[in-house]
Parts: C-alpha cells; sequence; structure tokens
C-alpha cells in the first residue's frame, strides 16, 4: 500500500539589528507577541553598533539587561557582526550586493572584529554560537574563523534545511522575509522591525496567528531535521545566484499550484451550491 510521506514544514524566526538604538516602540510590541505565543526567536545582536542608520531610538540604558532577560527565555542570541558599519565593497559568498562588514577583509582585520564582538558579548553574560554577517555578507576566511570564537552555526543562504559546512560549521539557511506558505523544508524568516510600519505589524501578528503551530526555536529545527552532511549542499548555498534562482522558482510553483487548488475548491462549491 502507497502511503504520502507527511509534509516537514518548520519555521524558525529571526529579528535582525537588535541594538541599544533600534525602534523601541515596535520591537516591545513584537516582544508581547513572542511571549504570548511561547515562540524562541533568533535574535540577531550588534554587539558595538555605529551605523546611523540603526540609531532609531535614544539608547536604552538597560539594553543588556534586557539582552540577558531574552536569553533566559530561551531565545537564541546571535552574533550580529561587530559594528554594523559596510567598510567593503564585497558580495561574499552567499550574497549578491557588494557591500560588507567583513568580506574581502584581511584575515586579522576580520580575527579583530570578532574577538571584539565576542568579548562584549561576554562581558555582558551573553552567549552564543550563532552568527549573522550584516548584509549576509562574508567569505571562506570568516568562516574558517568563527570557530576559533566558539560560532559553529551560521544563519544564511539559500537551501531547504539545516546542512554541515567546511571547519565544522553548521549552516541555517535564511530564505524568507514573510510568513507565508511554503513546501516542505526548514525555512528562517528574517525581520527587519526598525523600518515596520503599523500595517506591517499587522501582518506580521496575522501571520503568528496563522502559522504559531509551525515555528520553532533553532536548536528544536535542528533536533527535528539533523543537518545533512554533504559536500553539494555547500557548493550549492555558496553559489549564490543558481540557489537563489532555484529556490525563488520552487517558491513560485509552489504558489501558483496552491492557487490552482484553492481556485478549483472554489468552483467545486459554487458547483455544489448551484445542483
Amino acid at each position: 500500500m502507497n502511503r504520502k510521506s507527511k509534509v516537514f514544514r518548520r519555521f524558525v524566526l529571526r529579528f535582525d539589528d537588535i541594538c541599544p538604538t533600534m525602534h523601541w516602540k515596535t520591537w516591545l510590541a513584537i516582544e508581547d507577541l513572542l511571549i504570548k505565543h511561547e515562540l524562541k526567536p533568533i535574535l540577531a545582536i550588534v554587539p558595538d553598533n555605529r551605523d546611523p542608520v540603526l540609531q532609531v531610538d535614544p539608547p536604552a540604558k538597560d539594553f543588556w539587561q534586557r539582552a540577558r532577560y531574552w536569553q533566559s527565555l530561551g531565545w537564541t542570541i546571535a552574533l550580529h557582526g561587530y559594528q554594523h558599519l559596510y567598510v567593503a565593497k564585497a558580495a561574499g559568498i552567499v550574497n549578491l550586493r557588494k557591500k560588507s562588514e567583513f568580506a574581502s577583509l584581511s584575515e586579522s582585520a576580520q580575527e579583530e572584529k570578532l574577538r571584539q564582538g565576542t568579548e562584549i558579548f561576554a562581558r555582558e553574560g551573553i552567549h552564543s554560537r550563532v552568527w549573522i554577517a550584516p548584509g549576509d555578507a562574508f567569505d571562506e576566511v570568516t568562516v574558517s574563523l568563527l570557530p576559533r570564537f566558539g560560532l559553529d552555526i551560521i544563519s544564511a543562504g539559500w537551501f531547504w534545511e539545516p546542512f554541515s559546512g567546511p571547519h565544522g560549521v553548521t549552516w541555517m539557511p535564511c530564505q524568507l522575509s514573510i510568513l507565508r506558505n511554503v513546501p516542505s523544508g526548514v525555512w528562517t524568516v528574517c525581520y527587519h522591525p526598525n523600518s515596520w510600519s503599523d500595517l506591517d505589524f499587522e501582518q506580521f501578528q496575522e501571520s503568528l496567528e496563522q502559522y504559531k503551530g509551525e515555528i520553532t526555536s533553532l536548536d528544536q529545527a535542528m533536533t527535528e531535521r539533523p543537518p545533512r552532511h554533504a559536500r553539494w549542499c555547500y557548493r550549492f548555498c555558496t553559489s549564490p545566484r543558481l540557489s537563489s534562482l532555484l529556490l525563488r522558482a520552487q517558491l513560485k510553483l509552489w504558489k501558483m499550484w496552491n492557487e490552482k487548488k484553492l481556485n478549483y475548491a472554489s468552483l467545486s462549491v459554487c458547483a455544489g451550491l448551484l445542483e
């Protein structure tokens, strides 16, 4: 007897540009929702923000106390670069936009940024093993340096699920900017709430209600779907033109197929009413 395989779909929420000067009104509303639904997101914290674009509100004096609270909730804290300053015109290995804080810099320069960033975390009692580069721009030198600082997970790139790459680093791909209907896989949804409008927040709230049963933490996602061990996964993910093209095409076809099924179901209901 043929049995249909059960679709495995999980979402991991990721919030970027978390820092003392972020948009606090929006963030506090998001935080309340996450706690209400008992969700455990990834928070990408900038250790020493110097990017004027991220200076939205006056700095919160209790920022690191808040960060320790998020950590106590079981939320994943990620090292989001060092100062969030784009100092190089380089795309790195998973991005196409040539704008980076790390990619193309010397090994010593990158190592110093990582050292200073992780020292700030350590001083503030923040423990992290997750790396998120500003603009998702980093290179193979960056990857080789991460394990020296206890960072063995990268959130970046286009793929369907976690996989193991060079230097003993696990990759958790990041493919979406909103919660949406997608096929089987582990899907990281990356949000930048500093620029959200009231409508953006309302749409986020609605999407949480719709998909909350499939949202999980980073650790749980990797437990349910252990990282693949295959060289082609890394090669595919670090070929951004190819990987983004194929995954975008898959998402487009999935959307079209589901809209077709929905239209067919609607026509069937209408036909039944006319009988």
